[in-house]
């Protein structure tokens, strides 16, 4: 019984943090956060296609250089471990943006008249509550919406602004 209040209190602090951490990323980098948000609403299969592909790829080859840095000593272990450190940097980036703007086309569709800010609020709750379901959150809701992120930040840079 404790161990499930303690997984409780876990995802109200981590939802609170994360719901600091969009606002906090929406604030410094809105551009990149409505092109994310852009590319991932008006093309949201192709998003989770790129988003899956790239992630599976640029994954993979992190996990591949970290094993070699884990078995590999002296010079050679910091040598292997820079590019994978470096990947797993670039994937939490864009991992990153792409929940930002995730959360934002939530809002977007769950919370059309709030303030900006409120609807960033309260849809990182609601990912973050409808995330925390056992096993559709987590196997189906999470990676779904992370990785449509995640491709719509990789399509961002590559999509035409509109006007």
């Amino acid at each position: 019984m404790i161990e499930v209040l303690w997984f409780v209190v876990f995802v109200l602090l981590l939802t609170i943090a994360l719901a600091g951490f969009f606002l906090v990323v929406e604030a410094l980098f809105p551009m990149r956060v409505e092109k994310t948000r852009s590319a991932a609403q008006r093309m949201t299969g192709r998003s989770f296609m790129v988003g899956a592909v790239n992630f599976l790829f640029f994954g993979v080859i992190a996990l591949v250089l970290f094993s070699i840095g884990n078995s590999a000593s002296g010079v050679v272990k910091g040598i292997v471990l820079l590019p994978s450190l470096t990947l797993t940097g670039i994937l939490l980036v864009g991992l990153a943006f792409g929940l930002a703007g995730m959360v934002q086309f939530l809002g977007e569709r769950l919370f059309p008249e709030q303030a900006a800010w409120k609807r960033t609020l309260w849809s990182t709750f609601a990912l973050c509550l409808g995330s925390s379901v056992p096993v559709a959150g987590w196997f189906l809701l999470l990676p779904y919406v992370a990785l449509t992120g995640f491709g719509g930040f990789i399509l961002s840079f590559f999509s035409k602004p509109q006007g």
